[in-house]
């Protein structure tokens, strides 16, 4: 079978161009949790600590998870080079899962009654960063002693 420059049947387009395809965003169930994830801010970063205490205490919220409450703290496509949750205290994983490795990596999941809730604890997060130095440019990453993007490696280059 071809698929370059052939034009192929999906078995859900109709449903997405009529809007009649239902997204988990769509659904509202008696009795449902909301769950939101907390990005890094920061494009290179340890984790030095994050304080729930405000969040676990806002209304609505059934629970905030951090790196600490994920038993195996790490995942990845080819290599297991990723933790679940960035953070200190994981009890087992990466031994570098504190670092955070771009603006968008997971640090938190706050679940909470509401999706207005999830979203207004997920703000009262205290996460300390301590900013480490970033290299944003490919040729700048392969060069020796440019900043590591995982510690256990020798440079940049996979």
């Amino acid at each position: 079978m071809r698929a370059v420059g052939s034009s192929i049947p999906r078995v859900d387009a109709r449903h997405k161009v009529t809007g009649e395809a239902l997204y988990p965003g769509d659904i509202d169930r008696p009795g449902q949790l909301w769950l939101r994830v907390v990005f890094a801010e920061r494009p290179h970063a340890r984790i030095r600590g994050i304080d729930t205490s405000a969040a676990m205490a806002a209304p609505g919220v059934v629970a905030v998870f951090t790196a600490a409450d994920v038993p195996n703290n790490v995942y990845g496509l080819n290599t297991l080079d990723q933790p679940v949750l960035c953070g200190p205290g994981a009890p087992r994983g990466m031994a570098d899962a504190d670092i955070v490795r771009f603006v968008g990596d997971q640090v938190a999941l706050v679940v909470a009654e509401t999706e207005t809730q999830a979203n207004s604890a997920a703000r009262l997060l205290q996460i300390d960063f301590e900013d480490l130095p970033v290299v944003s440019d490919p040729l700048a990453a392969m060069q020796p002693g440019s900043p590591l993007v995982h510690g256990y490696r020798d440079n940049n280059v996979l």
